[in-house]
């Protein structure tokens, strides 16, 4: 069971995560969803398309992006968590202060490209209901994607979050709102990424739900060809590679087409068991 604020889920069949970013500068849908109510109308579509959980962010975190002040990001964001009273609502936010308030207005998840290394920031879940996604990430977005390199990544990303579950579980957090997230693309280079969708089931071990967000990345686009806008085909393909290989959660741009091809595959494993 994966408890998320108010909210429970079973996994019985991974969830889907619908990103909605109400940012300027995203690399896939920079600036479509910025305005409140374009934004209030996409998390609306996005449940109708069978979004389990609505991933608010109001910074860019793609490579190279720029960081905004806590005011804006509190601007963009706290409007939003407010109007979707009774939905799932994660915010994809490292800044202490944006968790505090989102989870005040309702926010039922924290998603943390930082893993709760803040100490404010782990004060701040610990203190609450909510759940939170820990994830792996070699530097800032800034230069992450400046020749990182690793010795062994599977194992060294694993160590990682492996200490982060267990500073989560040391303040106060119960095992069963946190989930991990290998950080695809974050301060990795196409082999890293591959290598890590491929020994995806290894995180497993770590006993908490992953959560998978390879949704129209540059990796794809390394391996196909297309941009950010023609990344469909692949992201659907990346997201059954990773649900094959453990992932409980898909944090995905196209909600409608991921959730098809997980209830084909769901029924294939059914009816096999």
């Amino acid at each position: 069971m994966f408890v998320c604020g108010s909210y429970q889920f079973d996994l019985s069949r991974p969830l889907v995560m619908g990103i909605l970013n109400v940012t300027p500068d995203s690399f896939s849908d920079g600036g479509l969803y910025s305005h409140r109510e374009a934004a209030i109308s996409r998390a609306m579509q996005l449940i109708e398309e069978g979004a389990d959980i609505i991933d608010v962010g109001g910074e860019s975190t793609r490579p190279g992006a720029e960081p905004v002040s806590l005011q804006e990001e509190l601007d963009r964001v706290l409007p939003v968590v407010e109007a979707l009273k009774g939905v799932p609502v994660s915010i994809d936010t490292f800044k202490p202060e944006v968790m505090k308030a989102g989870i005040a207005l309702g926010a039922a998840m924290i998603n943390d490209i930082d893993a709760l290394q803040n100490v404010d920031a782990m004060n701040a879940l610990s203190q609450s209901d909510a759940a939170v996604c820990l994830m792996h990430k070699k530097g800032s977005p800034k230069t992450m994607q400046h020749r990182p390199e690793y010795g062994d990544i599977v194992s060294e990303v694993m160590e990682f979050l492996g200490g982060r579950i267990d500073a989560a579980l040391t303040s106060g957090i119960a095992i069963d709102r946190i989930v991990i997230d290998p950080g695809f693309g974050f301060g990795k280079t196409l082999e890293h990424n591959l290598k890590l969708l491929g020994n995806l089931s290894e995180f497993k071990k770590l006993k908490v739900p992953l959560l998978a967000g390879l949704s129209r990345k540059s990796m794809l686009g390394a391996i196909t060809g297309q941009d950010a806008q023609h990344r469909m085909a692949a992201s659907l393909a990346a997201a059954l590679i990773a649900a094959e290989r453990g992932a409980a959660i898909l944090r995905v741009h196209d909600v409608r087409a991921t959730v098809d091809a997980i209830k084909v595959w769901d029924a294939v494993n059914r009816g096999r068991a």
